[in-house]
Formats: C-alpha cells, sequence, structure tokens
C-alpha cells in the first residue's frame, strides 16, 4: 500500500512540473507536438527510473560510508550525465526521426533539474531501494503526463480564437498556471 501511496503521491500530488516547478524548460519547450511531448515524457521517465535506480546505491554505500554525503550534488549529476549519454546513443542509433524531433532537448535531460531533484528528493525522503526506485518510475509518470496534456491544450490552442497579447509563451504559461492549480486539488486526498 505504501508503493502505492509513493506513486500516486508523485505522479499526481507532488507531481514536479505542476506543484515544485521542475522540469519547465522541456515542459514549455516540447509542448507543441503530442507525439514529441510523449517521447520527452518516455525518456525522461527512463532516465529517471535509471537514477533511482543508480543514485540509490551511490548514496547509500559510497557516500554515506566514506562519510562524504555532501558529495551528492556532484555524484549525481555525473551519474545523470552518464546514463543521459547513454539514452542518447541509443535513441540516436534506434530512431533517427525522434532523435531529430527531440533535438536539443533530449541532452537537456541532463540538465533537467526534475532529474536532479529526484534524487536528492529520494535521499531527503529516506526512501528505500524499492521504494526510490517506484518513486523515479512515478515521477517520470507524472512527468509525462503533464507535458502530454499541455501538448494536448497546445494543439486544440492552434485552432482558437486568441487574442494577440496572449498569444504563443503567454497563453502557454497561463494553462501551465490552470492546470497547477487543477493539480492541487489532489493535495486534499494525499501529501507526502
Amino acid at each position: 500500500m505504501e508503493l502505492i501511496l509513493i506513486f500516486i503521491s508523485a505522479a499526481l500530488v507532488n507531481n514536479f512540473v505542476l506543484a515544485y516547478f521542475l522540469g519547465i524548460c522541456p515542459f514549455v519547450g516540447v509542448s507543441n507536438k503530442t507525439e514529441n511531448a510523449l517521447n520527452m515524457g518516455l525518456a525522461t521517465t527512463f532516465v529517471m527510473t535509471l537514477t533511482a535506480a543508480a543514485t540509490w546505491p551511490i548514496y547509500y554505500y559510497i557516500l554515506v560510508p566514506f562519510n562524504v554525503p555532501f558529495l551528492q550534488y556532484v555524484a549525481f549529476i555525473i551519474i545523470i550525465a552518464a546514463l543521459v549519454q547513454f539514452v542518447e546513443m541509443y535513441i540516436r542509433k534506434a530512431s533517427p526521426s525522434l532523435y531529430r524531433a527531440l533535438g536539443i532537448f533530449l541532452p537537456l535531460i541532463t540538465t533537467n533539474c526534475a532529474v536532479l531533484g529526484l534524487a536528492l528528493f529520494m535521499v531527503l525522503r529516506e526512501y528505500g531501494f524499492i521504494e526510490s526506485i517506484i518513486f523515479g518510475f512515478a515521477t517520470g509518470v507524472g512527468f509525462t503526463l503533464a507535458i502530454v496534456m499541455m501538448s494536448g491544450i497546445r494543439e486544440e490552442l492552434e485552432f482558437a480564437d486568441i487574442p494577440k497579447p496572449f498569444q504563443g509563451v503567454s497563453i502557454t504559461l497561463i494553462i501551465a498556471g490552470m492546470m497547477a492549480l487543477a493539480f492541487m486539488g489532489f493535495a486534499g486526498l494525499i501529501r507526502g
């Protein structure tokens, strides 16, 4: 039951994009087409899950026993950068069209603060290994949910009659704020 609560909390209640505003750059930059948003969300989910699986043992079996937990930022950034490089190489080889569609945003997963935030929250909340993996996967699912919802709304807005001052980034940020308010409705269900 606790794992289900961690999943629901990370994906909906404490959605990294809509509650903590982590990962806004790809959220706004890649959400113009649903296909690109879904692919970016899946790649980010994969990286977040691997990050949780890789950073937990590094922290608890290397940094803590050697009394150097202050190196967690450096260690986590190195692990995330390596994981993203492997994902980028795989996507480039497996799907060149997806690689071109994601463009600069794929290497930006390395600097996506949501991925680093995942590793830091995982340690802060003192999750066990399995809990960390569930948390990593759930945060990725929450990111994917938010970016795909935003892309669907943005695709519909292409056919809407929007006043000139609100076109472009303005309406995108207004919608992001409205989505964040809607997701705050889940806060009464679970907090954690």
